[in-house]
């Protein structure tokens, strides 16, 4: 099967015919077909089919038990409306990458696996990487247990409707011990190799970063009969904010993100009683996004003073920055620069992955292709297929390197 082939059989699946972006979210339907596909795609190819206890699928070459693993993939879950690129290319070109390693004769000295990463996005429960933190002990049971989504079924309940056990999930130290090495391949989520002219790059670290809820509390009131002057409007607090982020995060160079709201009683014609916005922030270093967070709160806090507002902050998830193994890392770029005077870029990225979350318990490495757009978490998100070509074989000489004779 083509990248082509693989990529076309997976590009309608979970795909809103309005917004053209892709609702491929936990536990659901869409989720359940993307599954379905991966576990055709390992059994087509021969390989081991495995789903752990936290429900991440495994596609195995060799015997898994005989340990120093090089494994590679991402996820196929989507954000609300998100692109075609993002997850799903790290996966589609796993199998890709397999198939010309197979094509060129490749002898493998170490077991090899493709994985799907479960609930990647956080789309549905509001936290990210729920199926490698879990992996990794960052995430326990317990906490797992206490998700839930917009229409308060949580998460234990949504994986029991798809047919996984909830009571099963959890750390599984046994399975990281087996992994020498994990690769995963993505989508550049930004421009830097479009204007550096480079089809594939290497990422370096993930920018620490968090999400953060502020909650604005007012009065509900009658929007054609309350004086401006007699309301408690967390609104007005809530858009100064959303304003101030942006300063914040131009002054320090960093990026600050109001991209979700929740609003009580939600009536056009009422004053809210109630605003709830989750800003999103990332940084370069963990200094800075102290400093953008900190005048972003700040500024709220003054905000609803002024406007007789109650506000409370809470941090809901963060993630310190991750430095990316130096050594596989350095290998990454010997490999792909050994038969040409290139260099293949090496750049940070402000994004989250799986890699990221394993890459305290495993060596890990990302490889980048090029988006020209720059646009992610998007329907405008785009990859050509002459990169996405350039990444499969960039992978599979990374493969090769790693994991044969």
């Amino acid at each position: 099967m083509t990248f082509h082939s693989m990529w076309a059989e997976l590009l309608p699946v979970g795909r809103d015919s309005a917004s053209r972006g892709y609702r491929r979210f936990a536990w659901t339907a869409a989720d359940a077909e993307c599954r379905t596909w991966f576990e055709e795609q390992a059994a087509a190819r021969g390989l081991a089919y495995e789903l752990d206890r936290n429900g991440n699928q495994w596609a195995w070459l060799g015997d898994p038990a005989a340990g120093d693993a090089v494994v590679t993939g991402s996820h196929l879950d989507s954000v609300p409306d998100g692109g075609a690129f993002d997850g799903p290319l790290g996966v589609v070109s796993s199998f890709a990458a397999l198939d010309e390693l197979r094509t060129r004769g490749a002898e493998f000295t170490r077991p090899l696996a493709v994985v799907n990463f479960g609930d990647e996005e956080g789309a549905r429960f509001g936290l990210a990487c729920v199926g490698s933190r879990l992996t990794a002990g960052a995430l326990t049971a317990e906490q797992a247990h206490r998700l839930t989504d917009a229409d308060g079924i949580t998460l234990p309940q949504a994986m029991e409707a798809a047919g996984h056990d909830p009571d099963a999930i959890g750390p599984d130290p046994e399975r990281l011990a087996r992994i020498g090495a994990f690769v995963e391949l993505h989508v550049e989520q930004g421009r830097a190799l479009d204007l550096s002219g480079d089809r594939v790059g290497i990422a370096s670290a993930i920018w620490p970063h968090g999400r953060w809820r502020f909650d604005f509390r007012g009065e509900a009131n009658h929007a054609g009969t309350t004086r401006l002057a007699d309301r408690r409007d967390p609104m007005l607090s809530y858009a100064e904010t959303v304003l101030a982020a942006r300063r914040e995060a131009a002054l320090a160079g960093a990026v600050a993100t109001f991209g979700k709201i929740s609003v009580e009683p939600n009536g056009v014609n009422a004053v809210p009683s109630l605003v709830r916005g989750w800003l999103d922030s990332r940084a370069e270093d963990q200094a800075t996004l102290d400093t953008v967070v900190g005048g972003i709160e700040k500024a709220a806090r003054a905000y609803a003073e002024e406007h007789g507002i109650d506000l409370d902050v809470v941090r809901e998830s963060f993630t310190p920055v991750v430095e990316f193994d130096h050594a596989l890392r350095d290998e990454l770029a010997r490999i792909l620069g050994r038969d040409t005077d290139l260099k293949v870029p090496v750049l940070g990225t402000g994004a989250g992955h799986d890699a990221g979350i394993l890459s305290g318990r495993i060596p890990t490495a990302m490889l980048f292709v090029r988006n020209p757009t720059g646009v992610s978490h998007s329907p405008a998100e785009f990859a050509a297929e002459d990169d996405c070509v350039a990444g499969v074989h960039a992978l599979a000489d990374v493969l090769e390197g790693l994991a044969c004779r």
